[in-house]
């Protein structure tokens, strides 16, 4: 069995991740600053600093293969952004080279081109529109990405999560929408496919409203099991409770648009 290291492990998608992977990878090691608070027997648990090369390449040690879903998840500061996705993604990557890892699933996010107006369907070859600093880092770990599979041989899969949960909550997450149980779909066809070297694919799941052609997907395998339209209805009742964001409204990575924005309103129109 091989051994697949799981960062992130106390973040939203590790906490629910760390469920679902045992019965497909039972010799699973998780990773993060510090351990879950609800972390059981039967778990295996290690603790490393992203921003430190040493103890990540410690970490990396007799593994197989990695999910990267360790770093600052939200949109932040310079400086958080910096220690835990620039320098920790550099660092995870490295260290992964170092000691010999096969492959890496990044988790990269559709912040990474959240400046693409709702109305324009792209595709994975598109030039990324980060909408943040956030955003930046996610563009970088996918460079970070390319580059080690290019020159080094490591066999990387970044998907561009959506919105990773139960059900859609809003209308805009009725695009973007991923369920659980397809993320590790996508996790398991970076680490098991064949003909992985490097991809960029999409994280959401079957959602008739979606912005992005996930065809790189389907091509490997990828047979998405939830449906955002069969929550449409609650979708749209938690949209009313939201106020307006013109911004955000118009732009796929919504309020991470229109946070810190002042830029020409005028010219939005004509963006795409």
């Amino acid at each position: 069995m091989p051994r697949i290291l799981m960062t992130g492990a106390c973040g939203g998608i590790g906490t629910s991740l760390r469920k679902l992977l045992p019965p497909i990878y039972p010799d699973l090691l998780l990773s993060d600053l510090k351990a879950p608070a609800d972390l059981s027997s039967q778990e295996t648990f290690k603790a490393a600093d992203l921003s430190d090369l040493g103890q990540v390449e410690a970490l990396c040690e007799g593994v197989d293969g990695i999910i990267h879903f360790g770093g600052y998840s939200v949109e932040g500061s310079w400086n958080d952004i910096l220690q835990a996705n620039i320098i920790g993604g550099y660092n995870l990557f490295e260290a992964a080279r170092r000691q010999g890892v096969k492959r890496i699933v990044f988790a990269s996010s559709n912040h990474a081109v959240g400046f693409y107006p709702r109305h324009r369907k792209i595709d994975n070859d598109v030039q990324p529109r980060p909408d943040g600093r956030y955003g930046v880092s996610k563009v970088f770990g996918e460079a970070l990405g390319s580059l080690y599979a290019d020159k080094h041989g490591l066999k990387v899969t970044c998907i561009r999560i959506g919105n990773f949960g139960d059900k859609p909550l809003d209308r805009r997450r009725l695009s973007i929408w991923l369920k659980p149980d397809d993320l590790i779909q996508l996790c398991r066809i970076g680490l098991e496919h064949p003909d992985i070297h490097f991809e960029v694919l999409y994280g959401a799941s079957l959602n008739e409203r979606a912005w992005w052609d996930n065809q790189r997907a389907y091509d490997l395998g990828y047979r998405p099991t939830g449906r955002a339209e069969d929550f449409r209805e609650h979708a749209f009742a938690e949209q009313t409770k939201l106020p307006a964001d013109p911004i955000g409204d118009y732009f796929q990575g919504g309020a991470f648009c229109s946070t810190e924005f002042d830029g020409d309103t005028s010219r939005i129109i004509d963006w795409g």
